[in-house]
């Protein structure tokens, strides 16, 4: 019998609860007012989206298509976006008062019970893909395969697992004594390109879909410099070639504009923070097509409190550096995508990210293109990005006009991941 859910009363709230029920169903229809077509940055009405097997089928269904469908769902005067995409997440990770010590008091089953619980706040927050930049112990790749089983609820993840660094630098736990928490290749810490070349190939054998590498110092490390390159130009281009081989993507941790610059000469895929740009390092950044993912809303979220304090000043010190790297980003025509950093403030927040963007000057739909379109683009992927056919069905719901109020994405009323409803009005 076909099922018709409305967007009003008791039994659209019991969609809430399906969370994976509708994964069984052959075809589900979604109707609202209107989709934002991302590459024309216009929106089309009304809109009728049939999922079939996990994916949109069609925009424009038959009459006989919509008589049909196993499941409607009337979403009524909503709009549907892509599902959002964060470059930039550390979903076993919460700064809190006592995160300096837990590398050495907490085991694997200890973050991978926080991650799946912070995975599940990012879905439901609308971000239907993560890319996933550091974790301890290989265990964002868990998370993904205990999402990929149905184990979990969770986005879908690009696990980079250990991020790699050399000895002492941002990506090395360090402040503690000598003999405590030591790491070698298989952690991610590796000193010239043979071995980065074998961490780049340690990461990858586990499951890691991106690699990430500490290119210089940074702020939550007890360095005494804040962005000072660490990484030489032959050990990165190492990861890049070895990682390219795999068809694996590279991202670069580089607060600092000669590491910056060094990065992107080195082939690496996106820069991440990018937090002292200057006017050459942009022209380089766009000469060689480097994404930069700024996590700008650190500023405002960040607990500073929890921070000891040589890392708290260099957080306060480089935080209007990033705003203002930003903004020359923007000028100069730098490619930018969407991320977050989050874990470093609550995860579930991920789309306050969208408004600290926009009230930097960049427009609504820009913004909603860095964590959709551009998004897909740096990962390399064709399959998500935007509500057209043949795409993943990752759609989410607003209650308002997000390129009139981009506010309206910090609410996100419906989530669908695959064709699995885990929101619903």
């Amino acid at each position: 019998m076909k099922k018709i859910f409305k967007s009003t009363g008791a039994i659209m709230a019991i969609i809430g609860l399906m969370t994976g029920a509708q994964a069984g169903a052959q075809t589900t229809l979604v109707k609202a007012a209107r989709y934002l077509d991302m590459d024309s940055g216009r929106y089309v009405s009304p809109a009728t989206v049939l999922v079939e097997n996990g994916r949109i089928a069609s925009l424009s269904p038959s009459a006989e298509q919509v008589n049909n469908a196993d499941e409607t769902i009337d979403l009524g005067g909503r709009t549907l976006l892509p599902g959002f995409i964060d470059m930039h997440t550390h979903l076993a990770y919460d700064i809190g008062t006592d995160w300096v010590t837990e590398p050495v008091r907490w085991t694997e089953a200890d973050f991978a019970l926080r991650g799946a619980s912070n995975a599940k706040k990012t879905l439901e927050a609308g971000f239907t893909t993560v890319r996933e930049l550091g974790s301890p112990m290989n265990v964002s790749s868990s998370l993904d395969e205990a999402a990929n089983r149905g184990l979990i609820v969770a986005p879908r993840i690009f696990a980079a697992n250990s991020s790699l660094s050399v000895t002492g630098g941002h990506c090395d736990v360090t402040g503690f004594a000598p003999g405590i928490l030591e790491g070698d290749v298989k952690s991610g810490l590796a000193d010239g390109a043979d071995e980065f070349l074998k961490a780049t190939r340690y990461q990858i054998k586990h499951g890691a879909k991106v690699i990430k590498v500490c290119a210089t110092a940074g702020v939550l490390s007890f360095e005494a410099t804040l962005g000072a390159q660490q990484m030489t130009m032959e050990e990165m281009r190492a990861v890049v070639e070895e990682a390219e081989r795999h068809g694996v993507r590279v991202a670069a941790h580089a607060h600092g504009t000669e590491g910056i610059i060094a990065a992107s000469e080195a082939g690496i895929h996106s820069i991440e923070h990018a937090s002292i740009i200057t006017d050459e390092a942009a022209r380089v950044l766009k000469a060689n097509g480097t994404y930069i993912v700024p996590t700008l809303y650190l500023s405002e979220s960040i607990d500073y409190d929890a921070l000891p304090a040589p890392i708290r000043k260099k957080a306060e010190d480089v935080m209007p550096m990033m705003d203002e790297s930003f903004r020359v980003a923007m000028r100069r025509g730098v490619k930018i995508a969407f991320g977050t950093d989050a874990g470093v403030y609550p995860h579930g927040d991920n789309a306050k990210e969208f408004a600290y963007r926009v009230n930097l000057g960049q427009s609504e739909i820009e913004a909603l293109r860095s964590a959709t379109t551009y998004a897909a683009d740096l990962l390399g992927v064709s399959d998500r990005g935007l509500i057209a056919q043949g795409r993943y069905a990752d759609i989410v719901a607003v209650d308002g006009d997000p390129l009139e109020d981009i506010t309206t994405t910090e609410t996100v009323s419906f989530v669908m991941k695959g064709g699995t409803v885990f929101v619903a009005p």
